[in-house]
């Protein structure tokens, strides 16, 4: 069902403009992202069920193709480096997240489902707790909505941020990727920085995403054990297109005639990210903006602006470093 437009007439070739334009070369990331949220906001998004399924159909193999311009020892090397620090961080993450929900008094799936988000990777954690918390829908949009919010205004802001910082495109794939909620932010920031920080900030926040899948079962085992919800949640969703990066980045790095291909292959999958960004704003409606909270939201902007700042002076000081 299409949602409410005020000119319903516009909506259908304008949303068909933006998909052309974001296939450009010259179409930045974030000009993608804010165009399909200004026409969502302004004309309405005449398709929306085509668009969400599009956003979940296009990004994970727009992060697949990515890895056939990655070199697999490096993105190894990511995964290996700082391991320690990357379970810690998500443990204080998580921590302060869930502190400052009851301290807000923020509804408490809501307040895990963003702690959650923002300790790893946005939407995709969410969406893979979700079901196992059995959440609210309403905590679920609630949580999501918040979590776009913060990614549209990172994919915006922190190119110029980590310039003024004087950040080198290795310090500023890590800080993104540490920083930044969604992997389609965290890759559509590294592509406006440059692409050496495209390529660390992918696989820095690739590795991070890896740790959905302890953490979910994790979260399962404990709600099984609590008077949260019975047991016998519903099967937790892989983040399958993981292992595809890492088969891509594979077949490039040991298969030498692969790797003018994956150039292509790579610039291509480079084009449909920035269009999943552009779905990505056009999926925002007035409702999702409604349904976010004062209170969650608040949550949210404390926990990234906290999580921000450390891991930019823990870069900036050389405490954290590519490795």
């Amino acid at each position: 069902m299409a949602s409410s437009a005020p000119f319903p007439g516009l909506a259908g070739p304008a949303l068909a403009a933006g998909a052309l334009l974001s296939l450009l070369p010259f179409t930045p990331a974030a000009a993608a992202l804010v165009g399909g949220a200004v026409l969502a906001l302004t004309l309405g998004n005449p398709a929306p069920a085509f668009t969400r399924t599009w956003t979940q159909r296009l990004l994970p193999l727009a992060v697949m193709g990515l890895g056939a311009d990655m070199n697999l020892r490096a993105v190894a090397k990511a995964g290996l480096h700082g391991l320690g620090y990357t379970a810690l961080s998500l443990a204080l993450v998580l921590a302060l997240g869930l502190w400052l929900a009851r301290t807000l008094k923020v509804d408490r799936e809501a307040g895990l489902l963003i702690s959650v988000g923002t300790a790893i990777c946005g939407g995709s954690a969410i969406a893979a707790v979700a079901p196992v918390l059995r959440a609210r829908d309403q905590a679920i949009s609630i949580s999501l909505a918040t979590v776009f919010l913060l990614n549209a205004a990172a994919l915006v802001i922190f190119p110029p941020l980590g310039r003024a910082a004087g950040l080198s495109q290795d310090a500023f794939g890590l800080w993104s990727a540490l920083a930044i909620h969604d992997t389609s932010s965290v890759v559509g920031a590294g592509l406006a920085y440059g692409p050496r920080a495209l390529e660390v900030a992918t696989t820095v926040k690739l590795a991070r995403a890896l740790w959905i899948v302890p953490l979910t079962f994790g979260i399962g085992w404990a709600v099984a054990r609590s008077s949260l919800v019975s047991a016998g949640s519903p099967a937790v969703k892989k983040p399958w297109f993981i292992a595809g990066f890492l088969l891509m980045a594979a077949l490039v790095t040991f298969v030498p005639a692969l790797h003018m291909p994956g150039h292509y292959v790579a610039a291509a999958a480079r084009r449909a990210l920035v269009l999943t960004l552009f779905l990505i704003g056009a999926g925002l409606s007035r409702e999702a903006l409604r349904s976010v909270g004062a209170r969650p939201f608040l949550q949210g902007l404390l926990l990234w602006l906290i999580v921000g700042s450390l891991g930019l002076g823990a870069v900036k000081l050389g405490w954290l470093t590519v490795g």
